[in-house]
């Protein structure tokens, strides 16, 4: 019984993208909610109020290294130069292969290390650079808990290079897993070390989720064959190649980070709490972003690699095409559903404790700006790694750079009139611009991407998208005659019953409207149902 569960459960492989990107959506799914506990607990005990600036702001540099250093390599190098080796090696875990996995994650923890220690010695300059707006007082613990948070990105960087190898093998299930476990350390923090250690109990809760964001891809990683050894080669040739890769997506990743940089640094001249307040909002904001299109981008990214090695154009462009349809096929609804029900999701998630009826109102301001660029950042998702399946990073980096100017600058812009809401539009206005420019790109890099399969589909899903969020706000008006929204509960009602009726008729419209991508979604939770397997013809990943 444990060996099936070990082998065909937690260890299996995905066979399809869009059943791939269902284990990841499930997972994430539970992490989102957990996320959602997360910043409910966050909310009710402190307030979007100066502790939770000084939290989110502690956060940002730690949570920058590691997105540059880590996800950079991750993304755009060590995933596609790890799947040539594994292929070279007809997916047999040859001594070669795990040399280069030693010597990436030994390069990668020394470099860590490293900066972890610069940024220790200097967190009071470079906190007074992103918070120019915070006092005295503000900014020292801001330092103090920035020091703590700096041993989070050391642990997430060992922990992802394992979670690159388990994508790059196919192996979904405990990769997808981490999120949750790096959530309840967060969770453990807020529930057990907070009452003891004050906020420096945030900050080790963060450490502690690290840890077992780490922990759990262990034993799934010996299985493989992994051994470790401190290897230091720089002359490695897989690693100078992946490390070709890699800064150009460092840059790309760099810009990104700068918006949020600048979104800090902007909401730190703004009243008391709109740090937290952009962050919570964008928390929420994640959670479709993360479940849909994070998890169908991840889940295509091992095969549009594998078909540019193969030379297959047409392979690239037909998983680029499914994907790109799925995923309006999921996002474009989610946002019509967001926008009608904003104001019951941030009170159901955000309403409670110390949260007041003002930073109620400043979130779901914020909240419905965010969710207008929602769709561009999923697609934005999808976009970026084709480039990267391309091993062209630098295009993503201009086109993300020229983009920034949008986004900082209608942040600020919109900030003066709007607040912390403004900042999120000019976010919003910059992604959508991004997306515009990604797409013109890279159909000139990879040629057809069947944009007239695009186009059909996406006025079908506009079209249902609209009737289910009209449904959604009838259902809504409807049921607010009937429960008491002075309550949690009721709350989650009216917000139940409207949630159901927009999706009813959304899957109404969309039988009614043939949506191909429909029949491609059911097909992949039928795949990972015990009683049935089906598998897309068009959608098949070659090992």
């Amino acid at each position: 019984m444990f060996k099936f569960f070990n082998d065909k459960i937690l260890n299996g492989q995905s066979r399809t993208i869009t059943s791939a990107a269902v284990v990841l959506a499930l997972a994430s799914l539970a992490s989102r909610f957990l996320g959602l506990l997360r910043d409910r607990l966050l909310a009710g005990q402190f307030g979007a109020g100066d502790t939770l600036d000084v939290y989110y702001a502690a956060f940002r540099i730690p949570d920058t290294v590691y997105n540059l250093l880590v996800l950079g390599a991750l993304s755009a190098g060590f995933i596609p130069v790890f799947v040539g080796l594994w292929r070279e090696h007809e997916g047999s875990a040859k001594q070669e292969v795990w040399d280069f996995v030693n010597n990436v994650l030994n390069i990668l923890g020394a470099s860590l290390i490293f900066i972890a220690v610069i940024f220790f010695i200097f967190a009071p300059f470079f906190v007074k650079l992103i918070t120019p707006g915070f006092g005295a007082d503000k900014m020292n613990l801001t330092v103090a808990l920035t020091r703590i948070m700096f041993l989070s990105p050391i642990l997430l960087g060992a922990s992802s290079i394992w979670g690159g190898i388990l994508q790059s093998v196919k192996k979904f299930l405990v990769f997808s897993l981490t999120p949750i476990f790096y959530n309840l350390g967060i969770i453990g923090g807020i529930l057990f070390l907070v009452p003891r250690f004050g906020i420096y109990g945030l900050a080790y809760g963060v450490v502690l989720g690290a840890l077992a964001h780490m922990a759990i891809q262990l034993p799934s990683i010996l299985a493989l064959g992994y051994k470790y050894q401190p290897i230091f080669n720089w002359a490695d040739s897989a690693t100078r190649r992946m490390v070709k890769l890699t800064v150009p997506r460092i840059l790309t990743l760099a810009v990104s980070q700068l918006n949020f940089l600048a979104i800090t640094i902007l909401a730190s001249t703004l009243a008391a709490g709109s740090l937290a307040i952009f962050d919570l909002s964008y928390n929420i904001y994640s959670f479709p972003l993360g479940i849909l299109a994070g998890s169908l981008a991840m889940a295509a990214f091992p095969s549009l690699v594998n078909e540019v090695k193969a030379q297959d154009r047409e392979g690239f462009a037909q998983t680029f095409s499914s994907t790109f349809r799925q995923m309006l096929f999921l996002i474009v609804p989610a946002s019509a559903l967001f926008i009608v029900l904003r104001a019951q999701i941030v009170r159901v998630i955000l309403g409670t404790g110390q949260f007041s009826w003002q930073n109620t109102i400043s979130s779901i301001d914020t909240l419905q700006f965010l969710i207008l660029g929602l769709f561009a950042e999923a697609l934005n998702m999808l976009l970026v790694r084709g480039f990267f399946a391309l091993e062209d990073t630098r295009t993503p980096f201009w086109l993300g750079f020229l983009s920034s100017f949008v986004r900082i600058g209608g942040a600020w812009w919109f900030s003066i009139s709007l607040g912390v809401a403004g900042l999120a539009l000019g976010y919003a206005v910059g992604g959508i611009v991004n997306m515009i420019l990604l797409w013109i790109f890279l159909t000139r890099k990879a040629g057809s991407l069947k944009f007239g399969e695009i186009f059909v589909s996406g006025i079908k899903i506009l079209l249902a998208s609209v009737a289910a969020g009209l449904g959604a706000y009838f259902a809504f008006r409807l049921a607010d005659k009937f429960v008491d929204t002075r309550t949690l509960l009721g709350l989650l009602a009216q917000g139940m019953i409207a949630g159901f009726a927009g999706l009813m008729i959304y899957f109404l419209a969309g039988l009614l409207l043939r949506l191909s991508e429909m029949q491609t979604f059911w097909q992949a939770l039928k795949n990972r149902l015990p009683f049935k397997t089906v598998v897309p013809d068009k959608e098949i990943i070659q090992d």
